[in-house]
Order: C-alpha cells, then structure tokens, then sequence
C-alpha cells in the first residue's frame, strides 16, 4: 500500500515535522510506502489526490495533512474513486476531523497512535460517506450562508493573520459581525423530509433569516454545531434555519448554537434537505461557504451523494 501524505506547508500546526520524522521511521520497517507531497497553491491538493487515485486506484491512501481546506480538496479529488482519504488534523479549525473522530478538542499525535503510524502496526476501517454536491464541486462538511458565513470569513482571516490564537479566531469574529444587520435575504426552492420521514418542500422568495447551514456532517466556522445528530452515510443532510433575530436575542444564543443545542433554540427550524436550490434576490453574487472555502455563485443547485468517498476510520 502508498501512503500519500499530502501537506499544506502553512496549515496550522506548529510540529508537522517532528511528527512526520516519527512516522517515517515506522515506514522505514515495514514493507507500505511512504509518499509525502507537498501543496503550494489553491487545488493543488485537488489534483495530487485525483492523478493517485488514477494510477493506484485502490492500492494508495490519501493521507490529508492540513485543515478543512485540505480535506475540501482531497475529498474532490477523490469523489467517485476507489481511493481512501485518511485525516491528520494539522489545521486550525479541524471541523471536519472533529466529527469523524467524535471529539471537539482534536489531538492529533492521538490520531497518529490510533491508526498505528508511529508503531507500524497499521489498522483502519473503512466507511463510504456522504458529499454534498454543489455546482459540480464537493462538500463535505457543511455549506452555509448569512452571518456564520461572515463569522468563518473573518475567523479564517484573524487565524491567518494571528495563528497562534487557533480556533478562538473565530469566536473573536463574532463580535463585528454581529454589530452589523442580523437580517439577510435569499431565494430557496428545497426538497426537505420531516424527522417521520414525510416529504415536503420550502419555496419562499425571498426568504429572510440569519443564518442557515446545510450540513453532511456536524462542526463548523471553528466548532459551532449545527446538526448534532448527522450521520455521514444516511443520504440525508441535516439542515438549520435560523429566522431573523435581533441583536439583543443573538448572545445567548450563541452558547446554544455552539453547544449543538439547536432544539432550545426557538428561532432555528432543522429538519433534513436531499437537494434544492438556492439564488440570490438581485441577481448579485451571494456569499456563501463550503468546508471553510468561500464561493460567491448567484445560484447553487445542489443535491447529496450518497457513499461518494471512501473515508479511513479508526478500527473497531
């Protein structure tokens, strides 16, 4: 088997190299390769990922050393192969990890240990997940628009800006945003099914609200969870609406919202969405956010895909 590890130089860990000393010398024992790749622009991730997928196929993993951002492009790169992604949370956020490794403080020397990299007793499962399919890219966390997309936008600008304050960027984000209007516009035409598993659909234009997010799985914007209970393999996403609030009502709940209690939250509607589509009022550009990564379509058609990646897990 090849491992590639594909490394987002200025993702936010400070001891990629210590780590990775350590695992090439279990690699050095044992008869799999180790193949580290290095990325140094935007999709380069994308396309190390799809060009092994091409020639190993199933005989190589993807090993995703960085942030959302890295795992967003490996995951698209990835999408409909036969090859697996494995994921080292070296990033500032780490939402995604966050859920597949069922814990909001990730350490990521304890998801080395698990999968036996450092000892060369090598052991995994193997899951095929859910994507979110969005004119044509894939997501694989959460898609959301309104004010937790301005919230991760300005997070992940203080986190580059000060990368030592980590995933707090993002609470400290909070406060500007809010000092703004809490009331934002957008049209939606949604395919929905109730928790009795009745079909229905949400058609308003415009639509007012606060935020909403539209997720496969659980973390976002540096923690917040909307959707609690996601399953990534069910062919269902999880979605959370929040109607127009106030200023004033914004702060407590916020804890709320971060907590995953979305059901003591009397102004968020949740249910489940299979596809939809979603455009703008005017016309305009709408700003929008997939895995962290932000995208400005005018209108999104987007729809899931079930068991679309292939995900290594811990073993059972």
């Amino acid at each position: 088997m090849k491992y590639i590890f594909v490394v987002n130089p200025i993702a936010g860990h400070d001891d990629k190299q210590k780590l990775f000393s350590r695992i090439k010398s279990t690699f050095r024992l044992i008869e799999d390769d180790m193949i580290i790749e290095e990325t140094h622009c935007q999709g380069d991730a994308k396309n190390i990922a799809h060009n092994y997928a091409q020639k190993y196929g199933k005989d190589c993993v993807i090993v995703s050393c960085g942030g959302d951002g890295t795992v967003h492009e490996i995951a698209n790169g990835l999408a409909h192969t036969d090859t697996p992604m494995l994921i080292l949370p070296l990033g500032t956020g780490n939402d995604f990890a966050k859920k597949i490794y069922g814990t909001k403080k990730i350490n990521v020397e304890n998801v080395i240990k698990a999968f036996g990299f450092y000892n060369g007793n090598i052991k995994y499962d193997v899951k095929s997940i859910d994507l979110i399919d969005y004119n044509g890219e894939k997501c694989i966390n959460v898609m959301s628009y309104g004010l937790d997309t301005k919230v991760e936008t300005l997070g992940r600008k203080i986190a580059a800006k000060v990368p030592a304050i980590g995933h707090q960027a993002y609470n400290l984000a909070i406060v500007p945003v809010m000092c703004s209007s809490l009331n934002y516009q957008l049209n939606v035409d949604l395919n929905c099914i109730d928790k009795e598993g009745n079909e229905y659909k949400i058609q308003q234009e415009p639509l007012d609200y606060t935020l909403f997010a539209i997720c496969n799985a659980s973390y976002y914007g540096g923690g917040f969870c909307p959707a609690p209970n996601s399953k990534l393999d069910d062919g269902l996403l999880d979605f959370a609406l929040c109607h127009p609030i106030k200023l004033h009502q914004a702060p407590p709940l916020i804890p709320k919202y971060s907590a995953g209690k979305i059901d003591e939250i009397k102004q968020i509607e949740s249910g489940y969405i299979t596809s939809g589509r979603i455009w703008s009022v005017d016309g305009n550009r709408l700003l929008g956010n997939c895995d962290g990564e932000n995208f400005d379509y005018s209108e999104v058609n987007f729809k899931v895909e079930p068991r679309a990646l292939k995900l290594f897990c811990f073993k059972n």
